[in-house]
């Protein structure tokens, strides 16, 4: 049973619930209160009004002495604080889980079928979260969502891979269902709840992990149970590497040799080998070493197209794919490394129309299983930046930023997407776009100052 207590008269309408008409002038306010009720309860206006009144109070407080702990003070200070405020709103109290958005089904092209469930946490957002949260100062959400982190990563299976992405209570289920008595927003449809996509293969996560948990061991270090974790989780690995896989953009498509699953390889492997070093901890070295070397070589040598003079979507395509930004990002080369100088020309040529980056060509890339269209990836434009940084090419990236700021809502929310006449597209608000918006304000502000 629910209980409602208003300041202005209710008028029932006919149809099992109240309306009420009202207008308000400057210096005037009106407030309304729904809560469960476990029977009918009379609150007179004056109870009710002091009640109200600590409850506002008290969520000011909150969320004012909350987002003060924030410790970037530099340009874009405004946009920064929004984001980790939608940040917070993502994350469930209880486990420390951040989802990736809290909604479902919110196209990505308006009448199409790219319409996802992205209310769960997925380990590809791992080390951006932890990251992100850390640089800022907010060390406990920090703390909370490590503490989700390793309860997850301690119940993996040896010689298994590992699952993408889990519930906010750390749950391995989410069948895929679609509710087709449902006509979608604006007939995009199925609307679906659950996500498939935790069944994939998909080889990245590997690296994100290990990324997140190399971030976590400079703070707590190793315990003993996390080795015993890492060591058949490289090995299964060690083995598996070459595997092809769905990728970082869940295509339904078909299996791929994605280069962005090998970089990520890449990186557990190197962080794999420093976090077992840095603690001194017994682990097969030489054999982890050797699996980082050959997929390094094998990326440059298969990744790499001298008809596009840029790394490519995967082996033995021409497609260009703005993972590619990635390769600097995590450190796999040099941010001015020449390759990675010509697969910015190439993404700028062919992904970017200023300030938004596609994350590729529907027409030119890995089948991914679906008609329509979509917009521009907002991570992938802040990618963008962060990577142009990284070339110390400051001032492209200062004004590719700023131009990414008008496409906020006003509040200084981000969806997943931008659409072609600038409208909010998919999820909203998305954590990812949030997270990558911090970093690339991080890292240019520093550039700058330095």
């Amino acid at each position: 049973m629910l209980g409602l207590f208003s300041t202005v008269p209710l008028q029932a309408d006919g149809q099992g619930g109240v309306r009420a008409s009202f207008t308000l002038g400057e210096d005037e306010w009106a407030y309304f209160v729904l809560r469960s009720a476990e029977a009918p309860e009379v609150t007179s206006p004056e109870q009710a009004a002091a009640k109200y009144q600590k409850v506002l109070s008290d969520t000011k407080d909150y969320w004012r002495n909350w987002i003060n702990q924030c410790r970037y003070q530099g340009r874009w200070r405004e946009m920064v604080r929004r984001s980790a405020l939608a940040l917070k709103l993502l994350t469930y109290a209880p486990t420390g889980a951040v989802v990736a958005a809290p909604t479902t089904s919110l196209p990505e092209g308006i009448g199409g079928e790219r319409n996802w469930d992205y209310r769960f946490t997925w380990l590809r957002d791992a080390g951006l979260t932890l990251q992100s949260l850390s640089i800022l100062g907010f060390d406990n959400e920090a703390n909370a969502f490590t503490d989700w982190l390793l309860g997850v990563f301690l119940k993996f299976e040896p010689d298994k891979p590992v699952q993408p992405m889990y519930t906010i209570n750390g749950d391995l289920d989410m069948p895929e269902i679609t509710l087709d008595h449902l006509d979608g927003y604006r007939q995009s449809r199925p609307v679906r709840i659950g996500n498939g996509a935790a069944k994939q293969l998909q080889m990245d996560v590997f690296g994100e992990l290990f990324d997140a948990l190399s971030l976590l061991v400079q703070h707590r270090g190793l315990y003993y149970r996390g080795w015993a974790q890492i060591i058949p989780t490289m090995d299964w690995l060690s083995k598996n590497w070459q595997t092809q896989d769905k990728g970082i953009w869940e295509v339904r498509g078909g299996d791929r040799a994605f280069l962005h699953s090998r970089v990520m390889c890449w990186v557990a492997f190197d962080r794999a080998l420093r976090i077992v070093q840095n603690q001194g901890l017994p682990a097969p070295v030489e054999e982890w070493r050797n699996a980082r070397d050959a997929i390094f070589k094998e990326i440059m040598e298969k990744g790499w197209s001298e008809q596009k003079q840029s790394f490519v979507q995967y082996y033995g395509s021409d497609a260009i794919d703005a993972s590619a930004l990635l390769i600097s990002l995590t450190g796999f080369t040099a941010p001015t490394d020449p390759r990675m100088l010509k697969t910015l020309d190439r993404i700028q040529k062919e992904l970017t129309h200023a300030p938004h980056v596609y994350r590729y060509r529907i027409d030119a890339a890995a089948d991914d299983g679906l008609k329509g269209t979509e917009g521009t990836f907002s991570i992938c434009s802040f990618w963008f930046v962060e990577a142009l940084t990284r070339a110390r090419r400051l001032e492209e990236a200062r004004e590719y930023l700023e131009q990414m700021f008008t496409y906020a809502n006003h509040l200084g929310l981000y969806s997943e997407e931008v659409g072609p006449t600038g409208e909010a597209l998919g999820n909203f608000p998305q954590a990812f776009t949030h997270l990558a918006l911090i970093r690339a304000c991080y890292f240019l502000n520093e550039a700058l100052d330095n």
